[in-house]
């Protein structure tokens, strides 16, 4: 086994909670440990998990990027889906927003309820 090894995408947000529930729904995982301002999430059967960070001073980012001043995307997380449509409509029923820029027809590219973009996709 490698010394190190990636356990957690931290994701910072106004309401680490808030935005975990959203995940929790989207993807089906559980809660694996959270306290005050933090809170683990990962799927049931083990992987790799997301973590949620309370952070009072957040900017969502702004993708594309339009100007240089703004608070630019860094990361952004691609969920694969069987039925992009389907699960589209499901993660706005949830809390996303379908963004207005959609560069590809097999992604969806879609902000949480934090700002953070995000895409579904489904292999050709």
């Amino acid at each position: 086994m490698s010394p190190t090894r990636l356990s957690t995408v931290v994701l910072d947000t106004h309401d680490a909670h808030k935005l975990a529930g959203f995940y929790l729904r989207l993807l089906g995982y559980v809660i694996r440990a959270e306290e005050p301002g933090w809170v683990l999430i990962g799927p049931p059967d083990g992987g790799t998990a997301l973590s949620f960070q309370t952070e009072p001073a957040y900017v969502p980012p702004e993708w594309p990027s339009r100007w240089p001043e703004e608070q630019q995307m860094m990361m952004h997380l691609d969920i694969e889906v069987d039925d992009l449509e389907t699960e589209t409509a499901r993660a706005v029923a949830e809390g996303a927003t379908l963004h207005e820029y959609q560069p590809q027809d097999d992604v969806r590219v879609l902000c949480d309820p934090a700002g953070h973009p995000f895409c579904l996709w489904r292999q050709e």
